[in-house]
């Protein structure tokens, strides 16, 4: 079994482990105490501490441990806006945050603040100049992630910045995805990142706050973790994720140029291999194991699934899942196919050949779910007036198969309207035309959900 999800949880790293038992003799007792037992323990909270800020490149007073890294997002958010609240409540954020920070921005707005979505182009990538134009009086916040967690893009974070520096507002990082790589650069005020994510143990967040940032934790005080974080701490695991942190930044220069050569190469064969694929994503502003791409007319969990028993674990982005009817907001974002998703982020240590076996499994694979669904065939070459397909109530990508089955019968100049109920043809029907150099008209109000017009023009 090949497990090619690293993006979602790292495999728990070998120090790590080696950490987590070793500690569990010494750290089990209270840090606050100040008896034996006490003493050890908190010898081992500040010495992680200590190691935590060195690969943060911040203070270690500045550092706090929480539960998860959703936890230091939301906590870090809540703090911050608590603390600038006589500035304003308006908070900004990019359209392709984690869902951890886009929660908070629905909180907020839920209690009376407002939020700015700042849009990204086609390989998911913020323009500076969009956070500087959003940019008011009242805004208390602005977030940011330093890459992104679906397409593995890497964001402007010491750009973006400099224009909060200059406007006196905050920038909250969120680190989760590339603090294994290396410290976030520039003039960030809070940071936030999760154990899980560079192979340390689930369980643990890290939140830094730099001196000098307002900031006022939310909830009931409690006497740990400088107030900001409250609960008795795990030391053993806390232990156990800041050595991983330190073992996977010493291998982290070495490891890229390997994976990033793994993921160049899948980035290029896959298209070859597999006909009617989007690759999404930066092609060179990217995390080096990261690599994302879209299958037009397939399924996307029943591709999953295909993979999975061909003993590949990968994630997906698509709309086509049983856990949701919607596209994933990054994709939509990026205004990208979203039909028969596919997220390979690979672990470190990933071998060669694994790679290779997975581009050999995936054109069968995607064949498979083409035919059950019983999708046109690649590069099926188009055929008076209107055609109207009729596809509502039908689920991705359905609705994007029956445009293609009737697209031959449409003359030059000649249009089809699609009928659909289904939030993902919002997105992959202007896809689909882009792929194919069709022109997409637009849409309009139905009766029942939306019609969506697309022209022949070759």
């Amino acid at each position: 079994m090949s497990y090619f999800d690293a993006a979602s949880a790292a495999p728990l790293h070998p120090v790590a482990r080696q950490a987590l038992l070793a500690s569990l003799d010494d750290g089990w007792a209270d840090p606050a105490r100040l008896y034996r037992e006490g003493r050890k323990a908190r010898m081992l909270l500040d010495a992680a501490r200590e190691a935590a800020a060195e690969a943060i490149g911040c203070r270690a007073d500045e550092v706090v441990f929480t539960t998860s890294g959703t936890r230091a997002v939301h906590r870090g958010i809540a703090g911050a806006l608590a603390g600038r609240r006589r500035v304003g409540s308006h908070l900004i954020v990019s359209s392709v945050e984690h869902s951890s920070v886009l929660h908070s921005a629905d909180l907020l707005e839920a209690e009376g603040g407002t939020v700015t979505q700042v849009p990204v182009n086609r390989v998911g990538a913020v323009d500076p100049t969009g956070y500087a134009n959003a940019l008011r009086p009242d805004t208390a916040l602005a977030v940011l992630q330093s890459a992104n967690h679906e397409v593995g893009t890497v964001q402007p974070v010491g750009e973006v910045a400099e224009v909060c520096r200059a406007g006196g507002v905050p920038l909250l990082v969120d680190a989760a995805q590339s603090l294994g790589w290396g410290p976030v650069e520039g003039a960030w005020s809070l940071l936030a990142a999760s154990a899980h994510k560079w192979g340390g143990p689930s369980g643990v967040g890290l939140l830094a706050v730099r001196k000098g940032v307002r900031f006022a934790a939310q909830g009931p005080a409690d006497e740990r973790e400088s107030g900001r974080a409250p609960g008795f701490e795990n030391i053993p695991a806390i232990v156990a994720a800041v050595a991983s942190l330190r073992a996977v930044r010493a291998e982290a220069a070495q490891e890229a140029v390997r994976l990033r050569e793994l993921t160049q190469r899948i980035r290029a064969r896959v298209p070859e291999l597999v006909p009617d694929v989007e690759v999404v994503g930066d092609p060179e502003r990217r995390l080096p194991g990261i690599v994302t791409f879209s299958c037009l007319y397939v399924d996307g969990e029943a591709l999953l699934h295909g993979l999975d028993r061909a003993g590949f674990s990968v994630s997906s982005g698509s709309s086509c899942t049983s856990s949701t009817l919607t596209p994933s907001h990054v994709l939509k974002a990026m205004g990208v196919l979203s039909e028969g998703n596919v997220r390979v982020s690979l672990p470190m240590g990933a071998a060669e050949e694994d790679v290779e076996r997975f581009l050999a499994v995936l054109p069968g694979a995607v064949a498979g779910v083409r035919e059950s669904l019983d999708a046109p065939a690649p590069e099926t070459a188009a055929g008076a007036g209107e055609i109207v397909v009729d596809s509502l109530g039908k689920r991705c990508p359905i609705p994007v198969i029956e445009l293609a089955k009737v697209f031959a019968q449409v003359p030059v100049g000649g249009t089809v309207r699609v009928l659909s109920d289904d939030e993902a043809a919002r997105l992959d029907i202007p896809a689909w035309c882009e792929m194919r150099g069709q022109e997409y008209v637009g849409e309009e109000p139905a009766r029942r959900g939306t019609a969506y017009v697309v022209r022949r023009v070759s």
